[in-house]
């Protein structure tokens, strides 16, 4: 069946050379006009006319959104924080004159600082690490915004067969290093496929506010790792337990007030499951 391509659309994807910023790029391409940043030199980038190379550090965003005139954009950057503030600043700026809209991937770092629950949308934002105090900077910045222009994803640990973790993961055990696992961390976990899947869907019913899009189960950091590593094959690993705090500490965004459908939602096992395959 031929694909429809939305041509109302115009969707920019920053951070697309990144694992899940190229991920939301593959998911998005085949049915909107999909853009992309890469951030270093490389050829095939070069080739493809719908990237555009980007530095957060060095180079004024204006430039590319002039270019591209995006209806929708995904923030999928990494880099120094303080320029990634002046540069959704210079978004935000982008949004208000054209009236388009921000797909923002945040964290459940936002919550880091709260240990004895789940987090859900409503709750306040309260972080003792450099990482969340930056995620809820520009989170407070996109609230300010009109409700409909913005789209706050916090995410749990994303997972994949290509994800920087399960890459980590592979290589330690290859080595023979022991793998940090955290025993009274109790989280919740996605895929890289699913969060691509809900984006989309978030942009095909433009809907708006912020989502968690967690697990709707939580797990222990120590035994999801263990089952991780029985999923890649027959290891005898070694472990490094990391303890935190002497009592379980929670960090899970879990979702009440702003679910998407049941077919978007998932559970841990189906996580593993996909790193099967």
């Amino acid at each position: 069946m031929k694909k429809i391509v939305d041509k109302k659309n115009r969707i920019l994807v920053l951070g697309a050379s990144g694992f899940l910023g190229e991920a939301i790029y593959k998911e998005l391409c085949s049915y909107f006009r999909t853009f992309g940043t890469y951030r270093t030199d490389n050829y095939n980038y070069d080739k493809n006319q719908h990237y555009f190379q980007y530095n957060v550090e060095e180079d004024d965003i204006f430039e590319i959104l002039e270019a591209i005139k995006p209806t929708v954009i995904v923030s999928a950057l990494r880099g120094n924080f303080s320029a990634q503030v002046i540069t959704h600043a210079h978004i935000i700026e982008y949004l208000v004159a054209n009236d388009a809209k921000l797909i923002y991937l945040s964290s459940a770092n936002v919550f880091d600082a709260y240990s004895k629950f789940p987090s859900y949308e409503t709750d306040k934002t309260l972080s003792h690490s450099m990482y969340g105090h930056f995620k809820i900077k520009i989170e407070n910045m996109l609230l300010r915004l009109q409700k409909k222009q913005i789209a706050i994803i916090r995410l749990p640990m994303v997972f994949g067969s290509q994800s920087p973790r399960i890459k980590e993961i592979k290589a330690f055990l290859k080595e023979g290093l022991p793998i940090e696992v955290f025993p009274n961390l109790i989280m919740n976990v996605t895929t890289e496929s699913k969060v691509t899947q809900q984006i989309h869907y978030i942009i095909n019913r433009n809907k708006s506010g912020i989502f968690h899009l967690g697990s709707n189960d939580l797990v222990h950091h120590d035994d999801f790792i263990k089952e991780i590593i029985e999923t890649l094959g027959d290891y005898k690993p070694t472990f490094k337990n990391v303890y935190t705090t002497n009592n379980d500490r929670y960090l899970a965004v879990m979702s009440k007030h702003n679910k998407l459908p049941k077919h978007l939602q998932l559970i841990s096992s189906e996580v593993l499951n996909e790193l099967e395959v």
